[in-house]
């Protein structure tokens, strides 16, 4: 099982936006964004006031960073060359990434963004104050569609996931704290992870730890996002799970609903409708179907049994090196390809090596149920990356 983008992956990424780039009268690809900067170069850093830029010509890849990042990015066998600013907002960010754009001889470029995101409190010029540009959006379309090495990344975070989330159900009991349960499993994940890859887990800048596992309860479980609340466990507690490992920058999505001791008659039916709403969406997947038509058949049900004033959320997203990436499996996906996004329509057909969690929630006013699990889109179908049991039985913690 792989634990990292191998060299060729990256080869196969910088010759396409190199093709891009011939098809147009730019002289270079820029690229602000950091989940970008990574997908063709693998070097990560989190996106703070300090700009990283990333340049892409026919033969060269260098890059302009502040100070602090000098090091580890002339590891980096990818890049050609570091330029670098001291800091913001004493340096000058975007006039030394200019500065690196003529040094390469580029007059006119095609970038992600006309200048870097204002983060944490970063204001400066336009790049197009030093250079012509043109929009792209290449990276973030070619991250739809995950390659063969992409999907086994992301099928051993769902491997590490599952046993954080295994412990997590183990650990948990009437009377403990959610935050130190989760602590506990996450904890035990990662070590037996670490234990296991050794050498071959890599480290990430961007990363929570290797193995994570949580939860919310009670009345937060309501709420999609609700927080974990400083309350102890109860007999009778509705819990909406989360579990996930990083491999190599890449996540998979495993949540439960599962409950502390039997469940009432309402719970039940209310976990039995989701559990339903969320098979009717996995068995909607595959090559070709509309990204739409899936959250349709979902809608539909929830209208059929008269419960669409308890859904909150679309069915899913596509996931990989962000937590929430498009496509999203959403009524509105086929209108927003055709109309604001200027895509074709074929946009809206999923492809082979999407992979997207499958997460239709029911939201009463006491409680929250939502499974969530992350699917590959394959030439025969679909292929379940995640796999902790989602019936209601196996999802009843036992009081003692």
């Amino acid at each position: 099982m792989p634990t990292r983008v191998p060299d060729a992956e990256f080869d196969t990424r910088l010759a396409s936006v190199r093709d891009r780039i011939a098809e147009t009268d730019a002289d270079a690809g820029v690229w602000f964004g950091a989940t970008s900067i990574e997908y063709l170069t693998g070097f990560d850093h989190i996106q703070t006031e300090r700009p990283v830029v990333l340049a892409v010509t026919d033969d060269r890849v260098e890059v302009t960073v502040p100070r602090l990042e000098v090091e580890r990015v002339e590891q980096n066998p990818r890049i050609d060359s570091v330029h670098h600013y001291f800091d913001y907002p004493g340096g000058a960010p975007i006039e030394t990434a200019a500065s690196m754009l003529s040094n390469l001889g580029v007059s006119a470029v095609v970038t992600d963004a006309d200048g870097a995101p204002g983060v944490m409190g970063y204001e400066g010029p336009a790049l197009s104050e030093f250079v012509d540009v043109e929009s792209q959006s290449w990276v973030d379309r070619m991250r739809w569609a995950k390659s063969d090495v992409e999907v086994e990344l992301v099928r051993e975070s769902a491997r590490w996931g599952n046993l954080a989330h295994r412990y997590l159900a183990d650990y948990t009991e009437v009377g403990a704290h959610p935050a130190t349960v989760s602590q506990r499993a996450s904890m035990e994940a990662s070590r037996a992870m670490l234990d296991t890859l050794g050498d071959e887990y890599v480290p990430r800048t961007r990363a929570d730890g290797p193995a994570m596992a949580g939860y919310i309860t009670g009345e937060q479980t309501a709420l999609p996002h609700g927080h974990t609340a400083n309350r102890r466990l109860e007999e009778g507690d509705v819990l909406v799970t989360g579990a996930s490992a990083n491999v190599d920058g890449y996540h998979s999505e495993l949540e439960r609903t599962m409950f502390l001791g039997e469940p009432s008659d309402d719970q039940r039916h209310y976990f039995e409708l989701m559990l339903e709403a969320q098979t009717i969406a996995i068995d909607a997947l595959g090559p070709g179907v509309s990204i739409s038509y899936v959250d349709e058949q979902v809608w539909n049900y929830f209208e059929e049994q008269g419960v669409t004033d308890l859904a909150q959320h679309h069915v899913g997203h596509n996931i990989g090196l962000g937590g929430h990436e498009p496509p999203y499996i959403d009524r509105g996906w086929a209108d927003h390809c055709e109309e604001e996004d200027g895509r074709e329509a074929e946009d809206d057909a999923m492809e082979v090596g999407h992979i997207y969690t499958i997460e239709p929630g029911i939201y009463t006013d006491e409680y929250g149920y939502r499974h969530s699990d992350t699917v590959a889109v394959t030439e025969d179908g679909t292929d379940m990356l995640t796999y902790f049991p989602r019936d209601l039985e196996s999802n009843i913690i036992d009081v003692e």
